[in-house]
């Protein structure tokens, strides 16, 4: 009985852990988002990723765009066994907030991690209440 269950080409879907099944997500993409007083910076999982294959663009209505594409090839002959890590791409729209520099922005990849710092322009202080004086003629 053990034989023809487990020369059943099913079996890897029943007996195999979870790791060993395919996975149609990305590892690359995972992203945090931290303000600073000078600064708003976006952090990116990018492992795997060169500068060359990351895009960093600013679209039109403030719109970030990050976008990655591996250059891996598969040799034809090859057997995959295990696919986990996703189709070697990714893309990440933020839409960024009012009073940032976008001339200034810098983005940087380092050890799988994309750091994109967008600098911020200083908000005008609010006006404080005082009185105006009414006059006859302007």
């Amino acid at each position: 009985m053990a034989d023809v269950f487990f020369g059943n080409p099913f079996r890897r879907l029943v007996w195999s852990p979870p790791v060993l099944r395919e996975w149609h997500g990305s590892a690359a993409g995972s992203m945090d988002w931290i303000e600073t007083s000078s600064s708003h910076l976006i952090k990116i999982n990018v492992p795997g990723f060169g500068r060359e294959e990351i895009k960093v663009q600013l679209e039109e209505g403030n719109v970030l765009s990050i976008r990655g594409e591996a250059k891996e090839e598969t040799p034809k002959d090859a057997v995959w066994h295990v696919a986990e890590r996703g189709k070697g791409e990714f893309a990440r729209e933020v839409a960024l907030p009012d009073h940032v520099r976008a001339d200034q922005i810098k983005a940087q990849v380092e050890n799988g991690v994309l750091t994109v710092v967008i600098p911020k322009e200083p908000i005008p202080a609010k006006p404080k209440p005082r009185s105006i004086t009414v006059s006859s003629k302007l």
